[in-house]
């Protein structure tokens, strides 16, 4: 498989860190933004082949992130798949109405996220 980046939009680096170390020993590159304008921006400049959300974010939170993007045809085919704390059936529901590939709920695993992950390219 060629070499594919994923940007993770979290504003917390303990869950960045696992995940982004364990990518790019897959040999991904990852691309990190801690608030949501940042990542929605990363995203329509980088065009990452996947983007792993979280729903609580600084300054735009994970679901207009998500609304943005895919309700945009120059971007809605990047997978994003929502990581999050937030578990409700609400939630859940808000994701998928928002455009959200997979929605995951934390604390993850960061072999098993890829695994998922893998599956959309």
């Amino acid at each position: 498989m060629e070499s594919k980046t994923v940007l993770i939009i979290d504003d917390e680096a303990f869950f960045i860190e696992p995940l982004k170390l364990y990518f790019e020993g897959q040999g991904m590159s990852v691309i990190t933004a801690e608030d949501g304008l940042t990542g929605l921006n990363l995203a329509k400049s980088e065009s990452p082949d996947a983007i792993i959300l979280d729903l609580m974010l600084p300054v735009i939170d994970g679901y207009q992130v998500c609304r943005l993007l895919k309700y945009d045809k120059q971007y809605r085919g990047i997978p994003i798949i929502i990581v999050s704390a937030k578990d409700t059936e609400n939630d859940k529901a808000l994701g998928e109405k928002s455009g959200a590939d997979l929605y995951v709920t934390k604390p993850v695993n960061p072999a098993n996220v890829y695994e998922q992950i893998k599956e959309y390219f």
